[in-house]
């Protein structure tokens, strides 16, 4: 079954309660966290996804995008997260390990995130022990950018490397996911998609959802 996961970075911020509301019928709720150093924007923290969490009890997929995770993913944990994904390329491979095993330790989903120029083969020093894994199809740190197609190949491979040793892992891309990329994407081997402008910047949210639903 695919699941979907709309992207607050597409939300209405003066009004994300309400917009939070508007993707309900979504599986999980995307939180982008940007630190203005691992990439050049600056999004969320800690205090947002606090308020966010009192006010759904929607599944918290929680992106960090953030140089050396292991500093704050504790806090995050604690905030409400129910999965934190920390980017392999944001610390030492130690470092990204101590990271997950802080999150393990407070009881929640574990995942590494892939930039486009990152190896699949980069997530098999810890694919035993993960909940998920995320491959960007676009550069992380802004909404809005084009679906990289090469893309499609890291897709498949690490859907082959989840399958040799991990098969319960989620697989979820994270960028330009619409309508046209989501059945490529899907067919590569992806079960999650993240979506921002296809979800809030359509017409009908609950029909965009069941849309990009479809697409296996």
């Amino acid at each position: 079954m695919i699941k979907i996961a709309p992207s607050i970075l597409s939300a209405d911020f003066c009004n994300l309660g309400r917009d939070i509301q508007r993707v309900h019928t979504a599986d999980l709720l995307h939180v982008d966290v940007m630190d203005g150093a691992f990439v050049p924007n600056i999004t969320i923290g800690i205090p947002v996804v606090k308020s966010i969490r009192s006010h759904t009890d929607m599944f918290l997929d929680v992106h960090l995008m953030i140089d050396k995770p292991v500093r704050y993913v504790e806090d995050f944990c604690k905030a409400g997260a129910d999965l934190v994904s920390i980017h392999l390329e944001a610390d030492h491979p130690t470092r990204i390990q101590q990271a997950l095993d802080i999150i393990g330790d407070h009881g929640v989903k574990k995942a590494v995130a892939l930039r486009p120029i990152t190896s699949p083969e980069a997530i098999l020093p810890y694919i035993d022990q993960l909940d998920m894994v995320l491959v960007m199809t676009v550069e992380p740190g802004f909404g809005g950018q084009a679906f990289m197609e090469h893309q499609l190949k890291t897709i498949a491979r690490v859907r082959e490397i989840i399958q040799a040793h991990n098969p319960s892992c989620d697989l979820e891309v994270d960028g330009g996911i619409s309508p046209s990329t989501a059945r490529r994407v899907v067919e590569a081997g992806a079960n999650v998609l993240v979506a921002g402008s296809a979800v809030y910047g359509a017409p009908d949210i609950s029909a965009a959802i069941a849309a990009l639903r479809a697409a296996e």
